[in-house]
């Protein structure tokens, strides 16, 4: 009894507050709750926003049109055989003084140098393939004898990029049940890519067009000036070869290098001087050797 009339006395005396009552303590705690459920929402929903920006943003990129580095470089070959032998073939043709000779022999000169560019390229090719193919099948034959050697030569390949030896034991185990293991060895230990089927039309017909378009340049004069004015044509040709020739050592040369730069603006005009000095010396020796058997023959 004693311990009831004190509690009784506190419970009757106790009013409880009104709403407008509240403490501003308690007010600002209430209103807090809510403006923090508020803000969770709207962080929600933001950071829902933003996910489903970077999803719709998340595209995959486009692929750029890239040209294959053999067919460049078929082309480079054509263009530069084309460019040079042609045109050593038309300037010493000229000193024959008739335009209708260095026309037929220019063209008939054109087509024989396409056709065998274009069958050294064809042959290049296959035997590429074949020498792929070959390699293929001894490395194929090599892993289903279980050669110890297919370990060996995993192993080797690892530890040149410095991977540790558990590791290795490790790769080399599981890559000898993976069906991925000849594509491996031909990629890292042979260091070869498969060709294309049709790497051999498209290396022949590449190095054909090259050298043709290229030997048909110095041509052009002599199809728009009279037959007896040979070395007006002669001139013209040899004009329209060193400009040709420079722009194609140049262009060559920053392919190769870069198109940026003092540095490769400078290789690239000594390349393009390169390929005038090549050309110039080889018309100036047919045309030489032309002059000379012409000199002979009327002894």
């Amino acid at each position: 009894m004693y311990f009831t009339s004190p509690l009784k006395t506190v419970f009757q005396s106790y009013t409880p507050l009104s709403e407008n009552e509240l403490s501003p303590q308690e007010d600002e705690k209430d209103f807090q709750a809510p403006r923090r459920s508020i803000d969770l929402e709207s962080h929600g929903s933001i950071s829902s926003h933003t996910s489903t920006l970077l999803d719709s943003t998340q595209v995959e990129p486009k692929r750029k049109f890239q040209v294959d580095a053999r067919v460049i470089s078929d082309a480079i070959i054509g263009l530069s055989d084309g460019l040079t032998v042609p045109f050593a073939l038309t300037a010493g043709l000229s000193a024959l003084g008739d335009t209708k000779v260095v026309i037929y022999g220019g063209l008939a000169e054109l087509t024989a140098g396409a056709i065998s560019m274009g069958l050294g390229g064809y042959l290049g090719a296959k035997s590429e393939e074949e020498s792929y193919k070959a390699t293929e099948r001894e490395t194929r034959d090599s892993i289903l004898t279980g050669s110890s050697s297919v370990l060996d030569d995993l192993s080797a390949i690892f530890a040149s990029y410095d991977v540790p030896s558990p590791i290795i034991n490790d790769l080399t185990t599981h890559l000898c049940k993976s069906p991925k293991l000849v594509e491996f060895l031909m990629h890292f230990q042979h260091r070869i890519s498969e060709p294309p089927s049709s790497r051999a039309f498209t290396c022949a017909l590449t190095i054909a067009l090259g050298y043709f378009v290229g030997g048909f340049i110095p041509l052009l004069p002599y199809f728009f000036v009279a037959s007896d004015n040979i070395w007006t044509a002669l001139g013209l040709s040899i004009g329209i070869m060193v400009v040709a020739l420079f722009a194609f050592g140049y262009v060559k040369t920053c392919f190769v290098q870069g198109w940026q730069g003092s540095r490769n603006v400078v290789l690239g005009i000594v390349g393009g001087f390169q390929m005038v000095l090549v050309g110039g010396v080889a018309a100036g020796v047919a045309m030489g050797l032309v002059k000379g058997f012409n000199a002979l023959s009327e002894r």
